[in-house]
């Protein structure tokens, strides 16, 4: 009878033990968190990712342009020489 209190008390124990272990965990991550002061420097990453691949496309558009001396894409361009085209 002993044997079996004293099972099931180390049972019991060791939930509590784990239950306390993981909160202990979460809350420790949530401190480092909130202390390392990090949480916006993704957003600010992948912005200046964007304006730097959308400066770098320009400049190999300009260049391609400045290399052929011609346009590239003859059929978006009168596509929209045609939008812009008031007189009917």
């Amino acid at each position: 009878m002993f044997k079996k209190i004293k099972s099931m008390a180390t049972g019991v124990a060791n939930k509590v033990k784990g239950f306390v272990s993981a909160k202990e965990t979460e809350m420790a991550a949530k401190a480092h968190t909130v202390l390392d002061g990090t949480v916006a420097e993704a957003y600010v990453d992948t912005g200046v990712k964007i304006l730097i691949a959308v400066v770098i496309g320009a400049l190999l558009l300009t260049l391609l342009y400045a290399l052929f001396n011609d346009t590239i894409m003859p059929t978006v361009t009168e596509k929209v020489e045609g939008l812009f085209n008031y007189a009917g």
